[in-house]
């Protein structure tokens, strides 16, 4: 598969690693604005052909994937250009800027019949897949709820994420719009949908724009809940703190499911005192145990015929309106429906 890139900035390395990897698809050209990034990333991946316009790359490379690895303000315009030009798409999150551009550009790409996947990564980590397994396999019984506490221990200080993203403290919807919505979007995967959700947000470091912890209560469907209990100042027990972000509980009639901050699972069953460690496999490599591969692995996979695809654009609207729900559940004060 032909497959070109937009985009150079801190992430986008381990989409670049991860496409590197793959021995069926041939990375053939980037976009950037800057030409430094550009060169810099075409030699580090061994890009061919470089490009700072991206209608000229599509024109010119007739590709079969575009990963667009940009900002979301750059979302929408660049989505419209590539559906016009037929390419299926993998955008980035935050998907656009809001619920409203997120509609338009989902709208766009289906008219134009074009396949546009969000690269919500978090689902694909081996321990929320795990989870998943354990879940369907009724290895827990009836599940009562799942919780979360995010505690990556990076927002403290005036200094806070200007080593790797420092944008992070310009952005006025911070800790539900740039990283609660990864769990959001795996209480879905676990849980399935939502119908109702409560919140408290709070900016706790001065020198940020944005939201920097909160509490989230999710109501799903099914009756089961989903508790997201973010702070990004205080940390958890890790040799890695951004390797699982924090720790999980999912909770059942059978047995209750345990992730610790090193991708450990651990399984106690109704009744006991003991926990048993879970066996799987996966790998400490990339981001977050490999998921950015696995992700990409996974469209690919789909465009060749191998298989449904998660993550199309149209669902994750869901974890948009529940995000939207969720700030306005804040400044109400009240549980809302979704």
């Amino acid at each position: 598969m032909r497959v070109g890139t937009v985009g150079t900035g801190y992430f986008s390395q381990f989409q670049y690693e991860a496409w590197h990897r793959m021995t069926d698809v041939d990375l053939v050209a980037l976009c950037n604005r800057g030409a430094e990034g550009a060169r810099r990333t075409a030699e580090a991946y061994g890009v061919p052909a470089t490009y700072d316009d991206l209608g000229e790359m599509l024109a010119a490379e007739k590709l079969d994937l575009l990963d667009i690895i940009t900002p979301p303000v750059t979302h929408l315009a660049m989505i419209r250009t590539a559906a016009s030009a037929g390419v299926p798409i993998i955008c980035q999150k935050p998907f656009c800027q809001n619920l409203t551009e997120a509609e338009e550009a989902v709208a766009i790409c289906e008219e134009a019949g074009v396949l546009l996947v969000v690269h919500e990564n978090f689902r694909f980590q081996p321990w929320h897949q795990k989870a998943k397994a354990l879940i369907d396999a009724g290895a827990l019984g009836d599940i009562y709820q799942a919780s979360f506490r995010l505690r990556p221990g990076d927002g403290q200080g005036p200094d806070a994420y200007l080593d790797r993203q420092p944008y992070f403290q310009k952005m006025e919807r911070f800790l539900v719009h740039e990283t609660a919505i990864h769990l959001i979007d795996v209480f879905r995967y676990l849980l399935g949908p939502a119908s109702a959700v409560y919140a408290r947000l709070n900016r706790l470091n001065p020198a940020i724009a944005g939201e920097d912890a909160g509490i989230i209560l999710l109501d799903f469907e099914n009756g089961t809940r989903g508790l997201f209990d973010g702070n990004r100042l205080a940390d958890h027990a890790a040799e890695n703190r951004r390797l699982t972000m924090g720790e999980m509980l999912v909770e059942g009639s059978k047995a209750t499911l345990r992730l610790n901050g090193d991708g450990t699972l651990f399984l106690r069953p109704h009744g006991s005192n003991s926990e048993q460690e879970v066996t799987y496999d996966w790998e400490n490599k990339g981001f977050g145990g490999d998921c950015v591969f696995k992700l990409q692995r996974h469209v690919v996979d789909h465009l060749l015929g191998r298989g449904p695809i998660m993550n199309l654009a149209r669902d994750y609207l869901a974890n948009l309106r529940i995000e939207e729900a969720v700030y306005e559940s804040h400044i109400q004060g009240r549980r809302l429906a979704v």
